[in-house]
């Protein structure tokens, strides 16, 4: 104690400039956890935490024996699955392309379009999916002259649900993931490409070779916290593009905790339902890092 009173004090300024991140983490991180306690209560707003009805695991095993555990389970893995393996690969591809490219204003541009559906509001990207894959969509007559499609609402159909939602994901996001290889890249000594080429390495040999293993540092951290949360499919976007039509294949675990608690005011319900997903992406997490920390050199802890 006496040691980190004596470092508080020698470095005052420094700790004085993480107060706020500090304060901010335990104002809305760690005194919300408290609401943990309505996984195990019937949770009344007006009684409050500690004088609600204590049920104990009575909302786990409501949730693990309703027909739609297996159905959200599923749909959830699924589409998180597909996302990972489609979508994570792209930006290290895209960035490793990016960084190939030797005229630097077209460089720009490319990089420059790639990060603009990342900053387009979901809404707005909700708004041209649904355009798109309508009856008369440019995507649904794309599919229906190429492929002879049905000409239909592709959103209604929900066999069609997680390939339009896991491509829409990878347009919009592929761009801005891929700065931080970039990044990456950049900080490459140039004089190790200088030196691959000296010994006959041509470019495809020089980016598997010197820019790939730069950026697997990065990549296999990110890759173990994608893991971690791997039952975790944001309710957003979902919301604004399923309906009840498609909940057979686009109703995840983030969508049922929220018809559940904000349509039903099942609060005590959703909040074990919502603990239960935590629980299974911190086991992942903790099975991700190990294996990566002993097959590889990299892991988080």
């Amino acid at each position: 104690m006496a040691k980190i009173l004596k470092d508080i004090k020698k470095n005052k300024l420094l700790y004085l400039m993480i107060l706020p991140i500090v304060i901010y983490y335990i104002i809305f991180h760690y005194i919300p956890m408290i609401g943990i306690l309505m996984a195990f209560q019937n949770y009344s707003p007006f009684k409050g935490f500690f004088r609600s009805e204590w049920v104990g695991f009575k909302h786990f095993i409501d949730f693990f024996s309703s027909i739609y555990f297996w159905r959200v389970l599923r749909n959830t893995f699924l589409l998180s699955f597909y996302n990972l393996i489609f979508g994570f690969p792209i930006p290290i591809i895209f960035a490793l392309l990016l960084n190939e490219i030797r005229l630097t204003k077209f460089k720009k541009a490319i990089s420059t379009i790639s990060l603009m559906p990342y900053f387009v509001s979901l809404v707005v990207v909700a708004g041209i999916i649904i355009d798109f894959t309508s009856t008369d969509g440019i995507i649904t007559q794309i599919l229906h002259n190429l492929l002879g499609i049905e000409k239909t609402n592709l959103l209604a159909k929900p066999e069609y649900f997680r390939t339009i939602y896991v491509l829409s994901e990878i347009w919009q996001y592929f761009g801005f993931s891929s700065i931080v290889y970039l990044a990456a890249l950049t900080s490459i000594d140039p004089e190790l490409y200088e030196a691959a080429m000296v010994d006959g390495a041509g470019r495809f040999r020089q980016m598997w070779y010197i820019s790939l293993p730069h950026i697997l540092n990065i990549a296999i951290p990110l890759l173990i916290l994608r893991i971690g949360t791997l039952l975790f499919v944001g309710h957003e976007k979902i919301l604004l593009l399923y309906s009840p039509v498609t909940y057979e294949t686009a109703d995840v675990i983030s969508t049922y905790v929220y018809r559940k608690g904000l349509q039903e005011f099942n609060y005590g319900y959703s909040t074990a339902v919502g603990l239960f997903n935590s629980v299974i992406n911190f086991i992942l997490l903790i099975i991700a890092n190990k294996l990566s920390r002993r097959y590889s050199e990299t892991s988080l802890f």
